[in-house]
């Protein structure tokens, strides 16, 4: 026995410790009254022991499943959490209920030690609906809190403490919760056992008495279709406002969980997961084919071209190939040619050679005559050569007699000049000495002159002096003062130009927004740069990005406005034609424009205001519901690009509405009409914070479809071009120390000149005083340079008289010169003798050869006549020989050119093309094969069988017009750039590649779309039967307490946000309400929600449900009305195991005899004695009493 403090069961780590019994009532017949209750003996059930790590030591942490690992399996992470995940619900149908009453998965069974606030406690609860009461703080919801965590789900689920210690009782070191769940008949029930410890995350579990994973026990609970993590089927008190608090989408997937045919989860999942299969499949083929739409139409647009390029490829084919047949040609007619005249040529041999045998006597005379004739000829020009030798001698002999002349005469001469020369010598000897006196007369005349080493020494103690004084040092010193003024300067007037820049681009609205551009993506920042640079390219004008080119003026609509772009379409150049269009596309994304490969969206449709989609209300109706206009009525942007808006984002269907609209359902009608062709396109539509997707549904009776999203705030049309205020300061900070900076930087400079200016006059001072020194020493070098020169003058005079004299004087010249005349004339006469001789032998020479040239002139005579009698008797032999020559000649030029033209059309094939070179092989072998049977009819006297196609029997000259023709057909063609034929041909290739994969993806999606309609056939019908039984139920419960409540399926495009949407009316003056955890007070959420779980427990497949104080805040009417609804629903036959936790009963309620209660006793003192204090004994006791009385 313990004593107890005050404590409540909200607090899960209570300061004290508490023994609580349970205690229940059977009872026997249906009646009202208080309920009242009596205690059971249990059997106490000994913890098994977990094994724990030591203070201070590492922990093993937990696994997916629950379990505790070894030290060695798994590092511990300190501090951190490990709980198992919500254990997967298996599905199967709720088994049959055996003879013992209980439903297999039904709790028999329920222990616990050192839990929460129980030492020990240990009850078995009835198969039907167990009532569990008590005061505050007795530890009601512990006994949910056991449920939940012995099974294995996470403690996360009751809204209270996370971790597994935090539920162990304080003061104790571990304890263990056991619960003993019923199996299917004729096997043995399932007790479950998790023992905790205080002082560590982990747990153990053992099953039947042996041990256990936690995955283990996780998956035989779920074989029994055990839903603890279902708030439709286990509703803790900390929840119940999360109930309330679910989406619709929620509880619908909550729902098909506890409730209706067990496969509806899993055709929802797959509706789902086929759903997003089949946006993503639709997507992709949309995607895809507006990608091939517009490779079609590029590849339309140069298709011409490409057809151009594609014929002059044909012609070019056909002139290469011409280029090869016209040669081949002109071989083959050579060579019959050759052939012809190889026929002709032997024959005319054979004639010639026959008559030259004829007159071969008289040849053999001539042709001894014709030696003799050359022996003679041959003594003749020896004789000639001889004679020729000796009148080169004579000539030789003349010459030198001539030379000899030449001298005596210029001898003569020399005579005749002597006399002038000598008058010359003289004259020249007298001006030198003249000269001579004059210098020496002016070099005697004395002139004073300074020392100049005296001169220098003074000088040199002048610049002495100055290098010693502190000139230097201080100029040095100024110069870098003055230097560092300078690039103090430069660097604050380059700071201060830096910070004018910023403060300019700050100011600029366009900047901001261009440099966010280039932040989000580089290709559009850059492709803009190069777009402002170049339009003069462009026929009409090319908009740049909206993001750059629409803004928002009323801010208040800048978030409506925004979330009607894409990414994309917010980044997208919008051009106004479809050559414009190519254009950017071929300059910039095809070809790297921008210095490097870039991609960039680009956008062009033709068309009219007419084409488009009207608005779906008129400006009357949209004021009527409460729109204030449409997007494209708050935009400012070029006149051009609004075509785009309205085209692409259908800007003028998109309503914005920031007061607010009272018929939300009347507007999504409104919006959600069809159009003029009778189909519905996707419309938005903007109320206050939240954007409204109105569609129509594919299926069915094609409702609208909603669904509502809150409205992010407006990021590239909002407040993110304002100025900076703090950028703003801190540049203005930066301005305003350049400038005082500025001052300082002046008063230096100013110092530094006056300093620069001083010693500037010292130095001036100084070169003054060497200016005079230098002066000085130029008189003296300029003396001694005059002296030097005068001597100079008098050495060259001199040297000119002693020149002079030694030329000598005129006698003996004379002399030299008569003795040379002399000498010369006997050279003469000896070289005349010798020239007489000489003659004499020419005289000789000439008779020898004159007879030799007689005899030659006779022997040739006799050769003539002899010649002249052959020819007479050879006429016809010359006549046969012209002749073959003739023919000769031809036969010779005929071969050369055969050969010539054979070696031409050898290298033309070596140089054609592969594909060329087959075609031409095939067209020979074909034209070898006629050939050939044209030899064979001819041989046989047939006539030859016309050729075939491709036998090509052309001349050359047909050939050569052929040629002409294609190549006047070239000239015609316009020559196309191969580039874009590549590009063409790559888009074919694309074009090919995207069709075969839209095809598979239409496929793909045909397949998704009959799984979903299979999967719908069974899923939809199921759940709207499910949801109109809970509906039916759900409402007539309403009903009953005087209000109003429905239950309505909402659909949706995707599957997975179709939902349940419970909608409630309290009040007579209300409409039906949706039910959020906002707009209904707590008691009207609470009783929503338990009149929903009531409505849902007849469909439920789940063994078991619980729900925990539901009643809170409920008045006294709603309470009666739920407690008796919900014993008439839990005590059917047919009903499932239900425990309703609850610390308060409102008299004269009624009761069945299948419920049970169980009731919590609380108190300072409890007995430890078995029976004592037995609630039930003391009732027997009083009913007793009573009879007796």
């Amino acid at each position: 026995m313990v004593r107890r403090a005050d404590t409540s069961d909200e607090d899960v780590n209570p300061q004290s410790t508490t023994q609580v019994k349970a205690e229940t009532i059977p009872k026997t017949e249906k009646h009202k009254g208080k309920a009242h209750g009596a205690p059971d003996e249990m059997s106490r059930a000994h913890a098994q022991d977990e094994e724990m790590s030591p203070k201070g030591a590492k922990r093993a942490r937990v696994n997916d499943a629950g379990d505790a690992l070894a030290r060695n399996q798994e590092d511990e992470i300190q501090g951190q959490e490990a709980e198992p995940p919500v254990p997967l619900v298996a599905r199967v149908k709720t088994l049959p209920r055996d003879v013992d009453g209980y439903i297999p998965g039904s709790i028999v069974r329920i222990q616990l030690r050192n839990f929460v606030t129980y030492d020990f406690v240990e009850f078995c609860p009835g198969p039907y609906l167990n009532m569990i009461i008590g005061p505050n703080g007795t530890g009601k919801s512990s006994i949910a809190c056991a449920i939940c965590i012995g099974l294995n789900w996470p403690p996360r689920i009751l809204g209270r403490a996370t971790e597994l210690p935090s539920y162990v009782k304080i003061g104790a070191d571990e304890g263990h919760i056991e619960i003993e769940l019923k199996s299917p008949s004729n096997e043995p029930n399932l007790v479950i056992k998790r023992s905790l410890s205080a002082t560590a995350k982990t747990s153990s579990f053992t099953l039947n008495g042996r041990g256990a994973t936690g995955h283990e026990i996780t998956e035989r609970v779920a074989r029994l279709n055990v839903q603890v993590g279902n708030l439709c089927s286990f509703l803790p008190q900390d929840k119940v406002s999360s109930f309330a608090a679910m989406t619709p989408v929620e509880l619908l997937r909550e729902t098909e969980n506890a409730a209706g045919d067990e496969r509806l989860k899993t055709w929802h999942a797959t509706l789902i997961d086929t759903g997003a299969q089949l946006k993503e499949v639709n997507e992709k083929i949309q995607g895809e084919r507006a990608t091939m739409l517009q490779l079609q139409e590029r590849n339309e647009n140069i298709e011409r071209d490409v057809q151009r390029y594609r014929e002059r490829k044909e012609i070019e084919r056909k002139i290469a190939m011409l280029n090869v047949l016209i040669p081949v040609q002109h071989y083959r007619e050579a060579r019959d040619e050759w052939l012809a005249l190889k026929g002709k040529q032997r024959a005319s041999h054979a004639r010639v050679s026959r008559l030259q045998a004829r007159n071969q006597p008289a040849h053999a005379l001539l042709a001894k005559l014709e030696e003799d004739a050359a022996e003679l000829h041959g003594k003749r020009e020896l004789v000639k050569k001889d004679l020729r030798s000796v009148l080169a001698k004579v000539e030789k002999k003349t010459q030198e007699c001539e030379e000899l002349e030449s001298k005596a005469d210029d001898a003569h001469t020399a005579l005749a000049n002597s006399k002038k020369e000598e008058k010359v010598r003289l004259n020249t000897i007298k001006n030198a000495e003249a000269q001579i006196a004059s210098i020496t007369e002016e070099l005697a005349a004395k002139v004073k002159v300074e020392d100049e080493s005296e001169v220098k020494a003074e000088r040199k103690r002048i610049v002495d002096d100055f290098e010693a004084s502190p000139w230097e040092a201080e100029k040095r010193t100024n110069d870098r003062r003055s230097a560092a003024a300078k690039e103090r300067r430069r660097r604050n007037d380059n700071a201060e130009a830096d910070g004018r820049h910023q403060l300019k681009a700050l100011d600029s609205i366009e900047a901001r927004k261009l440099g966010n551009l280039m932040q989000w993506n580089r290709d559009a920042g850059d492709a803009v740069h190069w777009l402002r640079a170049n339009k003069d390219k462009f026929k009409m004008e090319v908009f740049e990005p909206p993001c750059l080119s629409v803004t928002v003026p009323d801010q208040n609509f800048a978030a409506a406005v925004e979330n009607s772009f894409g990414p994309a379409q917010m980044r997208m150049f919008v051009c106004q034609c479809k050559e414009d269009y190519d254009l950017l596309n071929h300059l910039i994304n095809d070809n790297p424009g921008l210095g490097r490969k870039a991609r960039v969206p680009t956008w062009y449709r033709p068309g009219t205001e007419n084409d488009l989609t009207p608005p779906p209300m008129t400006p009357d109706e949209l004021a009527q519901r409460g729109f204030d206009g449409y997007a494209i009525d708050y935009v400012d942007c070029p006149e051009g690009l609004k075509w785009y808006l309205k085209r692409e984002l259908n800007m003028h269907r998109t309503a914005i509405s920031l007061r607010g609209i009272k018929d939300l359902q009347g507007a999504i009608d409104a919006v959600g009409r069809s159009g003029p062709n009778g189909r519905t396109p996707s419309t938005n539509f903007v109320e206050r914070g939240t954007l409204h997707q109105v569609s129509r549904s594919k299926y069915g009776q094609r409702t609208l479809l909603s669904s509502a999203t809150e409205l992010p705030p407006a990021r590239t049309f909002g407040g993110n071009t304002q100025v900076n205020p703090v950028e703003k300061e801190r540049i203005d900070d930066i301005l305003l120390r350049c400038k005082q900076e500025a001052v300082k930087i002046h008063d230096e400079e100013r110092e530094v000149g006056l300093e620069s200016t001083r010693l500037a006059k010292v130095k001036q001072e100084h070169n003054a005083d060497l200016a005079t020194f230098d002066q000085r020493l130029d008189a003296i070098r300029q003396q001694a340079n005059w002296r030097t020169e005068r001597e100079r003058k008098r050495k060259s005079a001199e040297q000119t008289r002693a020149n002079a004299l030694k030329k000598g004087n005129v006698a003996e010249v004379d002399a030299r010169l008569r003795a040379q005349i002399m000498n010369i004339g006997k050279k003469r006469v000896k070289l005349v003798t010798e020239a007489v001789e000489l003659a004499r032998e020419v005289i000789t020479k000439q008779t020898n050869a004159t007879t030799l040239g007689l005899q030659y002139l006779q022997i040739c005579a006799k050769k003539t006549a002899l010649k002249e009698l052959c020819d007479r008797k050879d006429a016809k032999y010359q006549l046969a020989l012209a002749e073959f020559n003739k023919i000769d000649a031809a036969f010779i030029e005929s071969k050369k050119t055969t050969k010539a033209l054979m070696q031409t059309s050898q290298d033309m094939l070596k140089e054609l093309q592969e594909e060329l070179r087959e075609e031409y092989q095939e067209q020979e072998q074909a034209r070898t094969a006629y050939e050939t049977i044209v030899k064979e009819s001819q041989k046989n006297g047939q006539e030859p069988p016309p050729p075939a196609e491709n036998v090509d029997l052309r001349s050359m000259e047909e050939l050569q017009m052929e040629l002409e023709k294609q190549e006047a057909n070239l000239e015609m063609n316009t020559n196309t750039n191969p580039g874009v034929v590549e590009q063409y041909e790559k888009r074919k290739r694309d074009i090919e590649v995207l069709q075969k994969t839209i095809e598979g993806r239409e496929r793909q999606a045909a397949k998704i779309e009959k799984n979903i309609k299979n999967a719908r056939d069974n899923w939809e019908p199921n759940l709207r039967a499910l949801v109109a039984s809970i509906g039916q139920k759900f409402s007539a419960a309403f009903d009953r307490i005087g209000c109003a409540g429905e239950i309505r399926v909402r659909e949706d495009e995707s599957y997975a946000q179709w939902a349940i949407d419970i909608l409630v009316k309290f009040r007579d003056t209300e409409k039906l309400q949706l039910l959020t955890s906002q707009r209904q007070s707590g008691g009207e959420r609470s009783l929503t929600t338990i009149l929903y779980l009531m409505s849902l427990t007849e469909q439920a497949r789940a063994p078991f449900s619980l729900v925990d104080e539901i009643n809170q805040g409920m008045d006294q009417r709603a309470e009666r009305m739920v407690h008796n609804s919900m014993v008439e629903v839990t005590c059917k036959p047919d009903s499932a195991q239900y425990f309703l936790i609850t610390p308060k009963l409102l008299p004269d309620l009624e009761y069945h005899e299948r419920m049970k209660i169980l009731c919590v006793n609380n108190g300072e003192w409890l007995p430890d004695e078995p029976g004592l204090g037995n609630m039930m004994h003391m009732i027997d006791a009083f009913v007793a009493k009573n009879k007796r009385a």
